[in-house]
């Protein structure tokens, strides 16, 4: 049995992304634009997540009904916190942003309630597909994501298509080490990148400076930081430089490891503009083989709150039939 907007040749699908605080859905077309979206509150903790995802595309679908009655349908995208088992579209591994996530059989649930093909991916992997065909990879084969938010994820591409690995946790860039005598990271391992770029550790970082220098604690977050390191403020130029070092040890490794064309760097933290991703490029340089470094171009990501929902949407395309 199938939905009575499935149309396998439509021109549009429904895009949904999930974090930890909300989520997103909207009615995509091929070429990424958005026809209507709804946003929810993920309330994470107080609702089971799958549920509130079920209310999204149940608001989504009563206004498509109304509003675009001759639109169809493809199918649907998910892009989702968390790490995706990629075969059987279920959350394999989720952090205590969105307690009680894992092990949620997200495809099979929303195929059953909506009767359309459903495609689930980790969210830095669909962001992936947003500059594949709407941003800074346009017309790229080899390219690299990083998102510097909360934590630090990864999207790799090669030969135009994500490199999932043996179940879908591959590109978890976050966790390359840039100092294997660094601090202890949350998987395991030391110096993980995520330590020194995610806006959460930029922001632990600055607490732990103004204690050791005898300044009052505060309570600021990674957009003090930088606003301060933007006004030359010693200790937070200090806790950026080292961040900036980390960005580019790491980029620079991975230009090494996949010799991609872009590279392209988004989230909260790269919100912090040029003087970032000059300092990125200036160690980039630094650190790379000139052979290898020559013609890669390290970009900052399509902008907007969308971009998720969006390349969520646009799974339906590079995946379908």
């Amino acid at each position: 049995m199938e939905s009575q907007l499935y149309d396998p040749q439509a021109e549009y699908a429904i895009g949904v992304d999930i974090g930890g605080t909300k989520i997103n859905a909207g009615v995509v077309s091929a070429e990424g634009a958005v026809l209507h979206t709804v946003s929810l509150s993920t309330l994470a903790g107080q609702a089971k997540t799958v549920d509130r995802v079920h209310q999204a595309v149940v608001d989504l679908m009563a206004v498509v009904k109304e509003k675009f009655s001759s639109v169809r349908l493809k199918g649907i995208g998910v892009g989702s916190a968390g790490q995706i088992d990629w075969a059987n579209g279920s959350i394999r591994s989720a952090s205590e942003l969105i307690p009680g996530y894992a092990g949620t059989a997200l495809k099979c649930i929303l195929q059953k309630q909506f009767l359309l093909p459903v495609i689930v991916d980790n969210d830095v992997n669909v962001l992936a597909l947003t500059e594949k065909y709407v941003g800074a990879a346009q017309g790229v084969n080899h390219f690299l994501c990083l998102a510097l938010g909360t934590g630090v994820g990864g999207a790799i591409v090669v030969d135009g298509r994500l490199v999932h690995g043996f179940w879908g946790g591959g590109g978890e860039l976050g966790h390359l080490s840039v100092d294997f005598k660094g601090p202890s990271c949350l998987c395991g391992g030391k110096g993980c990148l995520e330590q020194y770029a995610s806006g959460t550790s930029i922001a632990r970082r600055m607490r732990e400076k103004l204690a050791l220098s005898g300044h009052p604690a505060e309570d600021l977050d990674s957009r003090e930081v930088i606003t301060r390191w933007k006004a030359g403020d010693p200790l937070a130029v200090e806790l950026m430089e080292e961040t900036i070092a980390a960005l580019g040890s790491a980029v620079a490794s991975l230009i090494h490891m996949f010799n991609p064309e872009v590279i392209v760097i988004g989230g909260g933290v790269a919100e912090a503009g040029e003087p970032l991703f000059e300092g990125i490029r200036r160690e980039v340089n630094r650190r790379s083989m000139p052979s290898m470094l020559e013609g890669v171009r390290i970009e900052a990501a399509y902008r907007g709150n969308l971009c998720g929902m969006i390349g969520a949407a646009l799974q339906v395309w590079e995946y379908g039939e």
